[in-house]
């Protein structure tokens, strides 16, 4: 298993939805790390992948650095790409069922006419959720990471070459459901959006503070379903301002629409920020 993320190197697969063809395939160089910490480098070719063994933990931290810091260097060619076209590019990150793909349908469907959106759809399989935002009535891109617990730096890179989202648009990236992994690897984004449910526990954020402190806002869920549930909505924001007492947070329901439009507002401060960005 990967030290960094847990992910096996297998590959990637990208569904546009915008063209026949779908096949593509996505390096995603990891290092590998096992109960009797052996780390393994991985070569993608026609040759069968090479494995380097070493019972060193510096080894396997070096392989980390590498791993990220090739990431990073991706990141900032994607950030810079969206900021020449003034795009807004978010990471919307969560654990699995906090209602990720609710809300962007939600979103869509609102917005619609106002603002030009597009998402790319992060997951272990299938092509459901893209299908769900494409009904929604925008346009989506489909990322299968197999075994991998999160998108990369390389994968939306790739992702945004076939998207091509117009100037002054939004791009909503919704990563693969997991609250470590992701908190790691930059995508290129002006903010990580992290989104909580009131279906999961008040301590969540101190359960996973690195993705909370790497986040600029939250997105409390599923306020519906409050007076069903014990759920103490003031533990859950004193928990989250204890791990990032700068995090911004807004409680919605993307089922029933309360408290959506002040996720709207965050959202078009945050395109005219960016516009602002271009243009120094």
């Amino acid at each position: 298993m990967c030290a960094t993320c847990g992910c096996s190197d297998t590959d990637r697969e990208l569904d546009t939805g915008l063209q026949p063809e779908h096949e593509h395939e996505h390096e995603h160089a990891h290092p590998h790390e096992h109960g009797h910490q052996h780390a393994h480098e991985h070569s993608h070719g026609a040759d069968a992948p090479t494995h380097t063994h070493t019972d060193t933990p510096g080894r396997t931290i070096r392989l980390e650095q590498e791993v990220l810091a090739k990431n990073q260097l991706l990141a900032e060619r994607n950030r810079g790409w969206f900021l020449a076209r003034e795009v807004l590019a978010l990471n919307l990150v969560s654990a699995p069922g906090s209602g990720k793909t609710t809300l962007l349908e939600r979103t869509a469907h609102d917005l619609a006419g106002k603002v030009a959106l597009q998402v790319i759809e992060g997951d272990q399989a299938t092509a459901h959720d893209a299908e769900r935002i494409r009904a929604a009535g925008c346009r989506a891109i489909q990322i299968n990471t197999g075994a991998g617990c999160h998108l990369d730096a390389a994968m939306v890179g790739r992702a945004i070459e076939q998207l091509r989202p117009p100037v002054g648009s939004v791009v909503m990236i919704e990563n693969v459901g997991n609250l470590v992994c992701p908190a790691l690897f930059d995508l290129g984004e002006r903010a990580k959006v992290v989104i909580v449910s009131t279906t999961e526990g008040e301590d969540k954020p101190l359960k996973y503070p690195h993705m909370f402190r790497a986040s600029r806002l939250m997105l409390l869920n599923k306020i519906d379903l409050l007076p069903h549930l014990r759920f103490d909505v003031a533990r859950c924001i004193a928990c989250a301002h204890e791990v990032n007492p700068q995090l911004a947070i807004l409680q919605v329901s993307a089922q029933t629409g309360e408290g959506m439009q002040r996720w709207y507002g965050w959202l078009h401060g945050e395109l005219e920020r960016q516009s602002v960005l271009a243009a120094v």
